[in-house]
């Protein structure tokens, strides 16, 4: 009787440590399913610069944007004080590989831009790369809200044709250079997660 009660003792420390490895892997497992987000890696980036030179009565000739709406009784050739806000701008901007306005232009940033707040500059933008170079052919377009005030900011790629069709993804955009309110340049980095 006494030799069964060891083995029944041995029997249920064996299980209990059955148990306990069984416990340890699904702890292990639940641990590294739901340990963080999912890595995401681009199938396809790119860089790029786009050029804005808005209009100021004045530069008709070089100018890539113009105002086309602000606060009532806004001068649309004087972007509004308090931040711009209610000024809609157009743009037909060219867009370049490195940061020199004047290298090879291998596509055209075509939109608008919204200045939509108050109390910071902020604007909503809304804008498609046209590309039609040896490089590429096609479109990418993007949309989205930019803090400009700060460092980079991230605006979704919400499709594209051409070399681009139906690819989709994350812009991190940022001011490289400005001189007033006359010109800024903005570089464009863009990461496609759907490639077809």
């Amino acid at each position: 009787m006494h030799h069964n009660n060891i083995k029944g003792n041995c029997f249920n420390l064996v299980f209990a440590m059955d148990d306990a490895k069984v416990l340890v892997l699904i702890l292990m497992l639940c641990v590294g399913l739901c340990s963080g987000r999912k890595q995401y890696r681009a199938c396809k980036e790119m860089v790029v610069f786009f050029h804005d030179i808005i209009y100021n009565g004045k530069n008709a000739g070089n100018a890539t944007s113009a105002i086309v709406a602000g606060p009532e009784g806004a001068n649309l050739t004087m972007l509004a004080g308090q931040f711009h806000f209610g000024n809609i701008v157009v743009f037909d901007d060219p867009i370049t590989l490195d940061n020199n306005l004047h290298s090879k232009v291998v596509g055209r940033a075509q939109g608008f831009y919204i200045y939509d707040t108050k109390n910071t500059y902020t604007s909503w933008l809304g804008f498609t790369f046209v590309f039609n170079s040896t490089e590429h052919k096609g479109t990418v377009t993007f949309a989205g809200a930019d803090p400009i005030m700060d460092k980079t900011r991230d605006i979704s790629v919400t499709g594209g044709t051409g070399d681009f069709f139906m690819h989709r993804g994350i812009a991190t955009i940022m001011t490289d250079a400005f001189e007033g309110e006359l010109y800024f340049r903005l570089r464009v980095h863009i990461k496609f997660y759907e490639c077809w």
